[in-house]
């Protein structure tokens, strides 16, 4: 059931972290994945690689904020796969600062890149997928959202109000498909904290805003709030986009996963 062979997927932010792990599930999986990423030389690297291993595989550029990127994206991904049966809406920027100080250009960034990079996902997707559109066959979205979305953390009140906005997108997205009969399921994943760049930089930054004495100190106590005890792994973040990309997930819409330990719960 968790067989995307034949499947095409799309997945923003691919080149490295997070989105680099899920294309490579997403792979091994069987299904053809292009890489979309503003970063060139990273996502070509990951396709590269894909491609190395036996996957079908290609990259385009996308900057998840311009509207003619997006359309430009689908179709040369359609062009290069045939099709288009998943999108994993996983670029994303996260930007520190206590509330008392907030940067103005900073959640601006947050808000074009997590908010309107995800909605116009949403959007070129369902164009794409529904039928009459240019795959025409429905398919499966999956945004990533945050644990941030879920819990008070402190540090973090600009990306965690859009990444609350994610999981509202992916809940009106999906009663819009359902309503009008796009046949595409949209789900949304809360990952934890996993140490990847992105992960161990927000560490740093609870020291640089006094909150945490050190960034160990942070991290220890992420997983003291996480009942599994550990911080999460890019594997356990990838398997679940998979389980929702694929027919094992066939009756299941308008959801968030959490796959964070426990520690949103």
């Amino acid at each position: 059931m968790y067989d995307l062979t034949g499947r095409k997927a799309l997945v923003t932010g691919g080149g490295r972290g997070l989105g680099q792990g899920m294309a490579e599930a997403l792979a091994k999986a069987g299904a053809s994945v292009v890489i979309a990423d503003i970063q060139e030389d990273l996502g070509k690297a990951t396709a590269d690689s894909l491609k190395d291993s036996g996957a079908t595989a290609a990259f385009v550029p996308l900057d998840v904020t311009d509207d003619a990127n997006w359309e430009a994206a689908v179709t040369a991904t359609i062009a290069e796969l045939g099709g288009l049966d998943i999108l994993v809406n996983n670029a994303g920027v996260e930007l520190s600062g206590l509330v008392v100080d907030l940067d103005p250009a900073d959640v601006r960034t947050m808000l074009e890149i997590n908010v309107l990079g995800t909605a116009l996902g949403l959007k070129h997707a369902f164009r794409a997928m529904r039928p009459g559109g240019p795959a025409g066959s429905g398919g499966s979205v999956v945004n990533i959202s945050s644990v941030a979305a879920t819990i008070p953390f402190p540090g973090i009140a600009g990306y965690s109000a859009t990444k609350s906005a994610v999981d509202r997108l992916t809940r009106v997205a999906a009663m819009e498909s359902g309503k009008l009969g796009y046949g595409v399921r949209v789900n949304c994943v809360y990952p934890g904290l996993v140490p990847t760049e992105m992960g161990m930089k927000l560490a740093a930054d609870m020291v640089t805003l006094g909150l945490w004495p050190s960034a160990e100190a942070a991290v220890g106590d992420v997983i003291g709030l996480t009942p599994l005890g550990r911080l999460g792994e890019v594997g356990d973040m990838a398997d679940a986009v998979v389980f929702l990309a694929s027919d094992a997930a066939k009756f299941i819409t308008g959801a968030g996963l959490p796959v964070d330990g426990g520690m949103g719960m």
